[in-house]
């Protein structure tokens, strides 16, 4: 991870798409992470790039962003505005839109995670608690179980339990309340600033995920977040805030539904990118 998030084995696939069909310029959107892994690969193939962060963005995502000789462009309000702002350049300069949500290559990279699980432990484990916000690792590792399901890899598919911030929790209302179609929230400050997405582009690729693998959906309490983080770097692992959450999720999922032996956590992101 060269850039300290997973976002990185996306970018690296699409990027490389970029690269082989002529593309020279980029834009996207994004709340940190994807941003500095694309404009980062972007640095090494050449091609120029603009990311769009919403206001509140961890200002060391940026100074990495524009580090790689990236433009980084901050547009005040939400997470949704500022994709919405994003998707209105593309429109009007018919850039590349080199978006982790809406490109398909950005998932094929994602689904290494699940690959590279499987090939270091040699099985895949009971449970998978996987940060939720646009679906860019939940998706790419649906993806990639179902491959391994279907090529006769495993047997059985895991227990997947999606994290959300309950400041900001779309899918996890929209399975409480029952909803064929997901509920509308209004986000609420977060620090898990990674997965604080409103209006998920592919809400309904995610929800049909969510039913058709009986996929749990729990919420990481924000006043959990922080000591969870201290929790994680006394056992040696430094990360940001929305990879906290899973951590604080995790506890809070152990307490409503019991101890949950052989738990994978997903390491999303290194924390020094996200000290404000």
């Amino acid at each position: 991870m060269p850039t300290l998030s997973f976002k990185d084995r996306g970018a690296a696939t699409l990027v490389s798409h970029m690269k082989a069909i002529g593309v020279k310029k980029c834009v996207q959107d994004s709340s940190g992470n994807a941003g500095v892994a694309v404009a980062a690969y972007c640095a090494r193939s050449g091609i120029a790039c603009e990311i769009y962060v919403p206001e509140g963005t961890s200002p060391n995502k940026i100074a990495m962003i524009e580090g790689f000789g990236a433009k980084a462009v901050v547009v005040p309000g939400t997470r949704d505005h500022c994709a919405e702002v994003c998707r209105s350049k593309v429109k009007e300069e018919g850039a590349y839109y080199a978006n982790h949500v809406y490109n398909p290559y950005f998932y094929e990279g994602t689904k290494a995670y699940i690959y590279e699980t499987f090939e270091q432990l040699k099985r895949i484990p009971r449970h998978i608690f996987i940060e939720l916000g646009n679906g860019t690792l939940f998706i790419g590792a649906v993806l990639a179980l179902e491959h391994l399901m279907r090529s006769g890899v495993i047997d059985e598919f895991p227990q997947l339990i999606a994290v959300q911030s309950e400041n900001c929790a779309p899918f996890y209302e929209t399975e409480e309340q029952g909803s064929s179609s997901l509920v509308e929230v209004t986000p609420k400050p977060t620090l898990a600033e990674g997965i604080a997405i409103g209006k998920p582009a592919r809400a309904d690729e995610v929800l049909d995920m969510i039913r058709r693998h009986n996929v749990k959906v729990i919420t990481a309490p924000e006043d959990r977040i922080l000591p969870c983080r201290e929790e994680m770097a006394k056992r040696g692992f430094y990360v940001e805030h929305t990879t906290a959450a899973a951590l604080a999720a995790y506890y809070r999922y152990c307490e409503k539904f019991g101890p949950t032996e052989d738990a994978l956590l997903s390491l999303c992101g290194a924390g020094l990118k996200s000290e404000h």
